[in-house]
């Protein structure tokens, strides 16, 4: 009877002992999937924060090549105004010249005809109202086209000039120089340096 219970007895020690060693097994297992699970855990949320810096920085690199586009654009459209503005200044400025050019062609016809009769008037009707008025006239007349720069071009005893002389009538003569301006029929005038009309004139060959 003493035998059967000192068995009984190792027995389970034996069993307890058994059941230590499969509890512990078993938490050390639990412990071990935790582990595993905390771990996979945290490589996924490494992964997220990598896939979200990744979003974001794409994002900016996006932004940024939008702003850099716009600005290109708006540099370009300013570059082409500005362009455009000179252009429109430049052709105002050539209408301006064409326009102001036809007026004087216009006026200078009646500039000669005040000088031909002024050169008529006999000396002694020079004092006379009427002809001191078309005098008085014909200067402020000549002081406008002054204002605005037209010149007239000088002409007798000048050496002929085709850039600015028209000549029509050519002359022997002893007492001139070759090449020379030795009457002029039509008084030429120009406008800003520019020819409105040209010196009709006689050269000494």
């Amino acid at each position: 009877m003493a035998e059967t219970n000192a068995d009984e007895v190792l027995t389970q020690d034996e069993a307890k002992e058994q059941d230590t060693v499969e509890t512990e097994a078993a938490e050390e297992a639990v412990q071990q999937e935790a582990d595993e699970a905390s771990s996979e855990a945290a490589d996924t949320d490494q992964d997220e924060k990598k896939d979200k810096k990744g979003f974001f920085k794409k994002k900016k690199d996006k932004k940024d090549e939008q702003i850099e586009e716009l600005n290109d654009r708006l540099k370009r459209n300013m570059a082409e105004f500005d362009n455009f503005r000179k252009r429109t200044e430049k052709e105002k400025a050539a209408m301006f010249e064409v326009g102001a050019k036809s007026v004087v062609e216009k006026i200078l016809p009646v500039v000669d005809n005040f000088e031909r009769g002024l050169a008529t008037v006999p000396e002694e009707e020079k004092e006379a109202p009427f002809v001191q008025g078309m005098d008085k006239t014909y200067k402020q007349l000549m002081k406008m086209l002054e204002d605005m720069e037209v010149v007239p071009i000088e002409a007798l005893g000048q050496e002929f000039d085709p850039a600015f002389h028209n000549a029509v009538m050519h002359v022997d003569d002893e007492n001139a120089g070759d090449n020379v301006v030795v009457e002029e029929f039509q008084k030429g005038y120009t406008y800003r340096g520019n020819v409105v009309r040209f010196s009709m004139v006689k050269v000494a060959n």
